[in-house]
Formats: structure tokens, C-alpha cells, sequence
């Protein structure tokens, strides 16, 4: 177990010391970008922003279209809601004019 714990220990002092041995002497200066290269940059970003536009257009109106079917569904469902409510209505009232016939003395 010993020698197990100093060769792990052996190894990190080992790494650490390769690790902070490896930092570059001098930076490299980068070339300067040439006018066609900037030109190019230039239509990308435009081309990328002009795509940013019209997918966040897209998703603006797929969002909408979204909320209104959804407005739509509600709609429909509290229609259901209210014709089944008038239905039971309407089928307790005949119910209970059919108990009252029955009850009644002819």
C-alpha cells in the first residue's frame, strides 16, 4: 500500500512538472487579413444575420400560429363544455318531469 501511495504521489510531482514545462517561449503574430478575405467575412456575417432574421421571423410567426390554434382549441373545448352541460340539463329536467307522472295519481 506504501509503495502504491509514493508511486501515485511519484507520478503527479512528474506530471506537474512536465505541465508547467510546456509553455511556448514567444507568441506568433498573425498574418494581417488580406481585402478579399475581410470582403468575404463581411457577406457571411451579413448572410448569417440576414438567416438570423428570417428564422426568428419564422419562429415569430410559427409561435403565433401556435397560440391561435391553441386559442382555437380552447374555444371549441368550452363549446363542448357548455352544449354537454345543456344536454344533462335537459336530460335531468325530462327525467324528473317523468318522475313527477310517475308519481302523480292518475
Amino acid at each position: 500500500m506504501n509503495k502504491l501511495l509514493a508511486t501515485l504521489i511519484a507520478g503527479l510531482f512528474a506530471t506537474s512538472v512536465f505541465a508547467q514545462a510546456a509553455a511556448p517561449s514567444a507568441p506568433v503574430a498573425p498574418a494581417a487579413p488580406s481585402t478579399k478575405a475581410v470582403k468575404a467575412d463581411a457577406k457571411e456575417t451579413k448572410a448569417v444575420v440576414k438567416a438570423d432574421a428570417k428564422e426568428l421571423k419564422t419562429d415569430v410567426k410559427a409561435d403565433a400560429t401556435v397560440a391561435d390554434a391553441q386559442q382555437d382549441a380552447k374555444q371549441t373545448k368550452l363549446k363542448a363544455h357548455r352544449k354537454a352541460a345543456k344536454a344533462k340539463a335537459t336530460a335531468h329536467a325530462i327525467e324528473a318531469k317523468a318522475d313527477a307522472k310517475e308519481v302523480a295519481p292518475k
